[in-house]
């Protein structure tokens, strides 16, 4: 991080503006050096490195454009503002999209020029800890897309890394969108099947009367519509790895047959009486609380011990604050895509507020509908989603009604012996129970 004020650089070719602006910084204490020459000023940027660079558009023989272009070739950290007229927003946005922070038009006054100032001093202090944050990222080694510096992350990381070369099954716990795929695409490209098949399955998006053909294959005239053979996703992972996502949806009859697989290595395709041998590693993902579905009755023991030799636990990422700019980075550069995309100050405050109970596909989302929508190369708060904006201006306490809705679902289902008794204690009937625990994925 730079010290406690900021070195600032102004370029300007009116001798009265560059006076103005030199006295206006010298009153909040920044050090400041003042160029009415811009070929004088370029040289200085070749030697000596600021934190902000304040540049007239129209200057000569270097305009604005040229020297901001200058800048970012020798000093790519500073925070540049161009200064303009009223006559050149558009040059100015264009400005601002080849890497400039942002523009201010001309004429300010003193208060306008020190918050704007101010808001760039702060904008400059959290890009320069995110580049400070990626260069320290231990994720550099390989963990493709998983993107992370919290340290409870990091000990999953390397757990999963130290099981990748064995064939042990391994059961993945996180809440949805913290990166259960990414962590089974890292123990698979890790592990020595990293050149046979990775196959996922989302056992909540097939019916159950498709599952499991799906999963096992099946035969020609198995069921109505069994027009030819097929093959399961087992035989089609043979030697590699399948990824089961969200496993507590799966049936009973169907945890049998995975159960089988899992202690046998066999299986037969539906309709089909002959044993296939597979030779498959078997990771399984949920975001529920599996040792609650086995309370319930809805999970069998012994394939939970199956699918549970080893566990990883992704921690949701209002528990990880410190990775919140640093996933912004990533995905400013990832939907970006060459363009300079930056955040203002209360757009960055805002999303480090915000809870995301999406988690980290919630953020991506977020960063990738405001890109769009920021067609002068900043993200501004009104970009931003509304619920994240509100995020912003409430303690960081207090939580919405809906999450207290799902906390006292959950609080009342662990203690009620059946969900009739769930559904009295909450003067609801057990149908509209029934919808809120798919809701909140309590079921």
């Amino acid at each position: 991080m730079s010290g406690l004020l900021p070195k600032v650089l102004v370029v300007d070719d009116e001798p009265n503006i560059l006076k103005t602006m030199g006295v206006c910084f010298n009153a909040v204490g920044y050090a400041t050096q003042l160029f009415s020459k811009p070929q004088e000023a370029l040289e200085v940027l070749r030697r000596e490195k600021f934190d902000l660079a304040f540049v007239d558009l129209k200057m000569a023989p270097i305009n604005g454009m040229e020297l901001l272009a200058e800048i970012k070739k020798y000093s790519p950290e500073t925070t540049v503002i161009i200064v303009t007229a009223h006559g050149s927003i558009d040059t100015a946005i264009e400005a601002v999209k080849r890497g400039a922070y942002h523009y201010l038009q001309k004429p300010f006054d003193f208060k306008e020029l020190q918050l704007f100032a101010q808001k760039a001093w702060e904008y400059h202090q959290l890009a320069e800890e995110v580049r400070d944050l990626k260069s320290k990222l231990s994720l550099a080694q390989g963990t493709g897309e998983v993107i992370t510096r919290s340290s409870e992350m990091l000990a999953q990381i390397d757990l999963a890394a130290r099981i990748a070369d064995s064939a042990i099954s391994i059961l993945i716990e996180g809440e949805s969108g913290t990166g259960k795929e990414l962590f089974a695409h890292f123990i698979h490209e890790k592990s020595p099947r990293a050149q046979q098949p990775f196959v996922k399955v989302n056992c909540a998006a097939i019916p159950e009367q498709l599952l499991e053909s799906e999963l096992f294959g099946h035969v020609r005239g198995a069921f109505t519509g069994a027009v030819k053979d097929r093959q399961g996703r087992f035989e089609v992972a043979d030697g590699g790895t399948i990824f089961l996502d969200e496993v507590a949806d799966l049936s009973p009859g169907i945890q049998g047959k995975l159960l089988r697989v899992l202690q046998s290595k066999e299986f037969e395709r539906l309709g089909e009486s002959i044993s296939r041998k597979v030779d498959v590693r078997v990771i399984a993902a949920t975001n529920r609380n599996l040792d609650e579905a086995m309370k319930e009755g809805s999970f069998r023991e012994d394939l939970f011990y199956r699918l549970n030799a080893v566990r990883l636990k992704l921690v949701p990422l209002r528990e990880r604050p410190e990775d919140i700019p640093v996933l912004i980075q990533h995905f400013l550069e990832k939907y970006a895509k060459g363009v300079s995309v930056n955040l203002s100050t209360d757009a960055m405050k805002a999303l480090r507020a915000y809870r995301w109970s999406g988690n980290a596909r919630e953020l991506e989302h977020v960063i990738e509908r405001s890109v769009l929508l920021a067609q002068g190369g900043i993200i501004e708060l009104a970009h931003l989603p509304e619920e994240v904006r509100t995020a912003a201006e409430q303690p960081g306490d207090v939580r919405s009604l809906e999450e207290m809705e799902k906390l006292h679902i959950k609080k009342v289902l662990q203690q009620s012996k059946d969900l009739d008794e769930a559904a009295r204690i909450l003067g609801i009937d057990p149908t509209t129970l029934w919808r809120k625990r798919k809701k909140f994925g309590l079921d």
